[in-house]
């Protein structure tokens, strides 16, 4: 895969003419210059269901009158840019009009996306009508004539359904064709067909050539799905609904599953289908450095004008940070991450169905990714088939209850020396109802009072001896190990009847038994902090899960630095080398719900410690190549960075 990508979108109605007449090769190729570009994703079919080139499985665009595609890809090609090929899959307007039996029915029979025809917008297929049938035939015409360097097919996804073909096939089954457990086992059963059909269709013309279902997130602890695909491609439009959060925990968790990954982000102020909507240049910095930090290539949506003409605002756009891109590369390739923590996936935690379009971070995940990113933590994200052996320390985050297979998993890894921090409903077992691991604590239920209020009894950084409100619902345990804090009960729930002030009751003083414990096997919580933290972000929840990973991880945790909370930083390993990442930015919200950077504050005199255990040969800064002066004590590096500005890395060598 390469590293600098366009996501080229050309969904383009057939009530426009013109369609492709201002295309100029030479256009064309200045502005994949100019953009730095090195891989451009180019359509065949878009979501309205017309070609861009001659067709015999499929219609051309009625007012286009050439080869599009065939143009846009030598252009490409001469000057050694990529060309995968894309192919809508779900939707296809003009054959939902034509064939309205062919489309996915909610139970209502209601059409999904657009709920009918009443309203603009598209309509999803079904690929277990015979719809399937002719995509197939448009996925071979693709690869026989034109020999891309990948195939890329959008709004692909397990997909429950109701339409009469659904209908008919479970009931063939001998399935009760509207139970819900039927309906879902069904909608896996037909991805599975369908990607397998895929598959073979690509292969019978370019064998092993690169494959991609796009369903707008990869589903965590679903690496069947996952593996459905040769590469990932992470589609997280911070400004289009997914947010700054999603990208990083989507990322710790696919650099785990053995495959090459990319984030795809977009130029758009807001999403796709946005015309003459553009970030600004900081924003597209910030993201195409932060896949680079995450060990991801990177993909940048853009959508061309139906006249066929590059916008070179927008290439200038993306030049700007293409350009820093490509001078970071040798630093980028072939890396995988140095990590103290693994968080257990949440969404795997749920038994995840699917893989339908989604673009949200559930609450839980995004308080884990905003606590580890700005207390500075390294973490990785697992499912129940992850590795454990490199971690000191695994965060259960307040719904994993555990099932007899991880349970084994968990007790081998406390057994070796690691620790827990569980929280919530977290480390219970499934069947016993009671905790599985020495966290200090005995279950006892679902606590009475919401909110209610934790008191440390321990020394925790920021807090003193008062209760602090936590909003969210608690469990009741009694200590059994340490107790390092305590629950403390309002007068009273807040109802109709019982109510005080504008919000929440009181602080009463009276005990509700322990808040936080600890035991043999690690630290437990009890209360669902990281879904507070995620819908609150009430400062006094992270001081908590600070204090316990950091008392769980002692002097063991491999870095250390005084970036601010904005900061993120990472650290990947590239053969010999540690790359340390360290990115600023200020993220603000604009509009009603929109996150969006535009100033880089420069930072400076950052200090960096590393415990690599032997002494490197040489710390530099990259791409710039500037030597770092450094200390060495103890098996821990020590350096001061004298300027970040939006994306730094600092390389320690250990072998040279």
């Amino acid at each position: 895969m390469r590293f600098r990508q366009v996501h080229l979108d050309f969904h383009t109605s057939e009530h426009i003419e013109g369609i492709g007449e201002r295309f100029e090769p030479e256009q064309f190729k200045a502005a994949l210059i100019r953009g730095h570009v090195d891989s451009i994703t180019l359509f065949s079919k878009c979501h309205h269901g017309w070609s861009y080139h001659p067709t015999e499985a499929n219609e051309m665009h009625p007012h286009l009158h050439f080869d599009l595609l065939a143009q846009q890809m030598s252009a490409a090609r001469s000057i050694g840019v990529k060309t995968p090929v894309y192919l809508s899959a779900g939707l296809d307007e003009k054959t939902a009009r034509r064939h309205p039996e062919w489309l996915v029915r909610n139970s209502d029979e209601s059409t999904t996306w657009a709920r009918d025809f009443t309203e603009p917008g598209y309509h999803k297929l079904c690929m277990a009508s015979p719809y399937l049938g002719e995509l197939l035939r448009q996925i071979e015409e693709v690869c026989e004539k034109y020999e891309p360097d990948g195939i890329f097919l959008d709004i692909a996804g397990v997909q429950p359904c109701y339409c009469q073909n659904c209908i008919a096939e479970r009931r063939e089954r001998g399935m009760d064709p509207y139970d819900e457990a039927a309906v879902n086992e069904h909608a896996e059963e037909v991805y599975r067909r369908y990607a397998e059909a895929v598959r073979a269709a690509v292969d019978k013309h370019n064998p092993g050539l690169a494959v991609f279902h796009n369903g707008g997130h990869i589903r965590q602890g679903r690496r069947d799905l996952a593996h459905y695909n040769t590469h990932l491609e992470l589609e997280s439009l911070p400004t289009g609904g997914w947010g700054y959060d999603h990208f990083p925990f989507s990322a710790r968790y696919c650099q785990g599953l053995g495959m090459e990954y990319l984030g795809m982000t977009g130029k758009f102020h807001s999403s796709w289908g946005e015309f003459g909507g553009f970030k600004h240049p900081n924003a597209l910095r910030y993201e195409a450095a932060l896949s680079a930090a995450n060990g991801a290539k990177c993909s940048i949506g853009d959508q061309l004008s139906p006249d066929g003409r590059m916008d070179e605002v927008t290439y200038e756009l993306i030049g700007k940070a293409y350009s820093e891109l490509e001078a970071k590369e040798p630093w980028l390739e072939n890396t995988e991450s140095a990590a103290d923590i693994a968080v257990f996936s949440p969404e795997a935690a749920r038994g995840s169905f699917g893989t339908g379009q989604t673009t949200q971070t559930d609450e839980i995940s995004s308080g884990v990714t905003r606590m580890m990113l700005e207390g500075k933590y390294l973490f990785d994200v697992i499912d129940e088939d992850s590795q454990l052996e490199k971690y000191k320390i695994i965060v259960l985050p307040d719904i994993i209850r555990i099932n007899n297979t991880l349970k084994e998993k968990l007790r081998r890894f406390t057994a070796n020396g690691g620790k827990l921090l569980a929280t919530g409903s977290s480390g219970i077992d499934e069947e016993s109802g009671r905790f599985c691991f020495e966290l200090g604590a005995e279950y006892r239920g679902k606590a009475e009072y919401s909110p209610d209020y934790f008191r440390p009894l321990a020394d925790i950084d920021g807090m003193g001896n008062t209760g602090y409100v936590m909003y969210g619902r608690g469990e009741s345990i009694d200590c059994t190990g340490k107790e390092l804090g305590v629950r403390e009960l309002p007068y009273f729930n807040r109802t109709r009847e019982h109510f005080c002030s504008h919000q929440h009751t009181p602080n009463s003083g009276r005990s509700g038994g322990a808040g936080m414990t600890e035991g043999k096997d690690g630290i437990y919580i009890a209360w669902r902090i990281f879904e507070d933290y995620g819908t609150s972000g009430s400062i006094s929840c992270r001081q908590i899960v600070s204090f316990a990973l950091d008392r769980l991880l002692g002097n063991s945790k491999t870095l250390v630095t005084d970036l601010p909370a904005q900061g993120t930083v990472t650290l990947m390993r590239q053969g010999s080398r540690y790359i340390c990442h360290l990115l600023y930015a200020s993220q603000v919200k604009r509009g009603r719900d929109t996150e969006v950077i535009e100033d880089i504050i420069p930072i400076y005199n950052t200090r960096l410690e590393i415990r690599l255990g032997a002494k490197p040969q040489r710390v530099y800064l990259a791409p710039q190549g500037a030597e770092l002066p450094f200390t060495y004590s103890d098996g821990r590096v020590s350096v001061t960075v004298d300027k970040i500005e939006c994306h730094q890395m600092v390389v320690f060598e250990t072998e040279v």
